[in-house]
């Protein structure tokens, strides 16, 4: 019996691709690297097991935050995401090189967010408690700050009466614009600083425009993303028949039909080689 091909259009998403944050970790990274020097990243570079994989055959070698204190005159990269000034303490106190790849959005965060701390604001972080970029957020402040990822997880009843609310930069705006209406709505003084990154705010109708044009959406990104998880929620309330994946072996014939029009996207973590394996192989179906 002869195979037959299924004939996939398939357009890949304009405004899918790394962001400024990330492609600056990765150009510093792939600079670093190319002296053949070990190189030691806290923590992953990007939330992209492809992409990380590909650092690793480069020679990029990530560590947990634990082994910091054992590593001494080595070269460490600092991440997009940013790390607490202990980090800094650190890495200097055992003569290593830091190449501080922390994202401008991010360092611009830390600092508002140091200066609510020294103004004795009541400080709130929409965001997840144990994601890097609070993590190092949160100690730039001693820690004194209450991080929430739901507005059910306040007691608004029982919090500070006039609140300072930020965000982690990869939140979603129409959730933190909701969050903001209902503190307001439970008589709570709100001084807003909206510091979610423009990048991740603007692409959500940008994408549901995109997805709105195909028959089937197929997007990819890491499992660990939390930018990609929000984006693709977005693609499957825009566009009903999505799928997720993180690499190409990971796609199934049976999701689509002969001759549709497939839509691909990606997270801000996804880089723009994968998609283009993505698309070669949903070509090839």
């Amino acid at each position: 019996m002869v195979a037959t091909t299924l004939h996939l259009y398939v357009e890949t998403d304009p405004s899918a691709g790394f962001c400024f944050g990330v492609i600056n970790a990765i150009n510093k990274a792939e600079a670093a690297l190319a002296n053949g020097q070990p190189l030691y990243s806290l923590g992953e570079l990007v939330h992209n097991e492809e992409e990380n994989t590909r650092l690793r055959n480069l020679g990029l070698q990530s560590i947990p935050i634990a082994r910091l204190q054992h590593l001494h005159g080595k070269r460490i990269l600092f991440r997009a995401h940013g790390e607490p000034p202990d980090s800094y303490t650190t890495a200097h106190n055992n003569n290593n090189e830091i190449i501080d790849a922390t994202c401008p959005i991010v360092t611009g965060l830390q600092k508002q967010i140091e200066r609510s701390y020294h103004a004795g604001e009541a400080i709130y972080l929409y965001g997840k408690a144990t994601h890097p970029e609070v993590v190092a957020i949160a100690g730039y402040i001693n820690n004194d700050l209450v991080v929430f990822n739901e507005l059910e997880e306040l007691d608004t009843n029982a919090m500070s009466r006039k609140i300072t609310l930020y965000s982690q930069t990869t939140q979603s705006l129409d959730k933190f614009q909701q969050i903001v209406e209902a503190l307001l709505q439970a008589g709570i003084e709100v001084n807003v600083k909206n510091t979610i990154c423009r990048s991740v705010a603007h692409r959500k109708p940008v994408l549901q425009e995109f997805c709105r044009k195909f028959d089937k959406i197929v997007f990819v990104a890491g499992q660990n993303s939390s930018n990609g998880k929000f984006l693709y929620q977005v693609c499957e309330e825009t566009n009903p028949n999505s799928y997720f994946i993180s690499k190409a072996e990971e796609l199934r014939p049976e999701w689509f039909t002969a001759n549709d029009r497939v839509g691909l996207s990606g997270a801000t973590s996804t880089p723009l080689w994968l998609l283009a394996e993505v698309k070669r192989y949903l070509e090839g179906l």
